[in-house]
This record gives C-alpha cells, sequence and structure tokens, in this order.
C-alpha cells in the first residue's frame, strides 16, 4: 500500500506510523521499502545511530532526533511515545526510524502499545539486524553443520528497576547486543562455566560503516575486556566462528566496498 502525504489527511484523523529498521548503518542496507517510505515521509523520528547518509534517502522530512545511548543523555521512551502520537495527529506519514531491525532489542512493543492505546495505525518495516550484518561483514556464519546448529541473541541492557543479572543462554554461538563494556563479564561467566579457553570470539564495531572494526580472538582474551569503544559493539562467540585456514586470527579493518576488488 503507498503511503500518502499530509495533503490529503483528514483534520478528524490520525496518520500511520512506520516502525522501520534502518539496518547495522550503511544507507544501503536499508531496505527497498523502507528507503521508499522514508521518501514518503512527513516527519521522521530517528535514533540516535542513524547516520546522515541515511536521512538523505527523507530531505524532505522534518527530522526529529529522540536517540538512546547507554552511558549518555538520552531521551526517555515515553517521551518518544508521545512525539509519536502527537505527530500522528498532525501529519499523514510519520516514521520512527530504528538502528538495525525494530523487533530486536527496538522497544518496538512499548511503541505499538502507545500507538495501540491513541487508535493509531502502525506497520513495521524489518530491518538487517546487527547480528546477520556482523556476520556477513566478518564473512563468518553463526552456524556451521556439524559444530553449531544454534544461535542465542542476548544483552545486558535492561529497563529501569530490572536486575542486570542476565542469564546466559546456552547456545552454540552467543551473539551479545550493546556489549562492549560488558563484554569480560561476560567472558567470565563462560569460562565459569565451563566454556573452553580457546573458543573464538569476532567482535565487530561500528559494523558496516566507514568505522567499522574487527577483531578476532580467544574468549580467554576477552576476559581482559575491550579497549574503549566509540561506536556500537557486537560480541560473537562460539566454535562456527573459529577462522578458517586462510582467514587472520586477528583483524582491525575499516568497511570499503571500493577495495572489495
Amino acid at each position: 500500500m503507498q503511503a500518502t502525504h499530509s495533503s490529503s489527511k483528514s483534520a478528524n484523523t490520525c496518520g500511520k506510523v512506520y516502525l522501520i529498521g534502518a539496518g547495522p548503518g550503511a544507507a544501503d542496507l536499508i531496505t527497498v521499502r523502507g528507503a521508499r517510505l522514508l521518501a514518503q515521509a512527513d516527519v521522521v523520528l530517528h535514533d540516535a545511530l542513524v547516520t546522515e547518509e541515511m536521512l538523505a534517502l527523507c530531505p524532505q522530512a522534518l527530522k526529529i532526533a529522540v536517540g538512546k545511548r547507554c552511558g549518555k543523555l538520552s531521551t526517555a521512551q515515553q517521551f518518544i511515545n508521545k512525539q509519536m502520537v502527537d505527530n500522528a495527529r498532525k501529519y499523514a506519514v510519520v516514521v520512527r526510524l530504528k538502528g538495525g531491525d525494530p523487533m530486536l532489542f527496538g522497544r518496538a512493543d512499548e511503541e505499538l502499545r502507545a500507538l495501540e492505546q491513541h487508535g493509531i495505525e502502525a506497520e513495521v518495516v524489518p530491518g538487517i539486524s546487527a547480528a546477520l550484518a556482523a556476520a556477513a561483514t566478518s564473512q563468518q556464519p553463526l552456524t556451521k553443520r556439524g559444530v553449531a546448529r544454534s544461535v542465542a541473541f542476548f544483552t545486558s541492557s535492561t529497563a529501569p528497576g530490572e536486575s542486570d543479572q542476565v542469564n546466559i543462554p546456552s547456545c552454540d554461538t552467543l551473539v551479545q547486543y550493546m556489549g562492549g563494556r560488558e563484554a569480560a563479564a561476560t567472558a567470565q561467566r563462560l569460562l565459569a562455566q565451563g566454556r573452553a579457553a580457546s573458543t573464538p570470539v569476532v567482535v565487530v564495531e561500528n559494523c558496516s560503516r566507514d568505522n567499522q572494526r574487527i577483531q578476532r580472538l580467544r574468549l580467554d582474551q576477552l576476559e581482559s575486556g575491550l579497549q574503549q569503544c566509540e561506536g556500537p559493539v557486537l560480541v560473537m562467540i562460539g566454535e562456527a566462528l573459529a577462522s578458517r585456514a586462510h582467514q587472520p586470527l586477528e583483524v582491525v579493518e575499516q568497511h570499503d566496498s571500493q577495495n572489495a576488488a
């Protein structure tokens, strides 16, 4: 269904809100549908991790930053919910642009409930989640025949008032979102649970962006923690991540599609 602009919106009706996954960062990794809706948006409420290149896809839209960053001054979720509702009452096409995929660690449930409570129509447009993008950019599958047939995504980030004692899933491959500061604690707990010290680890910072950085190490090396990271960090752990014969054990590299040739 094609989105319509505010000029055709009745004063007595609300517009429609699209929760769109922006993907991991690179503007050309958003879905075709997501890009089309951005080009039709009247207003875009965007996360802090959404790049300027991504916002260039919606030059006609009013852009409102509603970023939430761990450890930094951020926008309260209730305020974001109110912004969505208020803008849906003024505009026909409202986009809530979220990094990665809205349905995975994206607070989509809270935002959908807020819209439902006010009778505002909503649609979710999926995006490439950071785990899949990190696996792709590092050319490191999360599953491998005979080695890993289960994958778990988890995060140590919790809602206010919740315990920070997160149970680490029992799966062949583990992917920790927002894992920069918690990486050492995760490694310590896994080693205490009996995971081998030699278990491969791949750390991807700023996935798909120009300043992307990939590190390959072992679980016992991860126990010492990571150097200070300037962007979002994803930590992948498991035997499926073992380096192939001609793959370097440790890599620090930048994303540059021109070097692919």
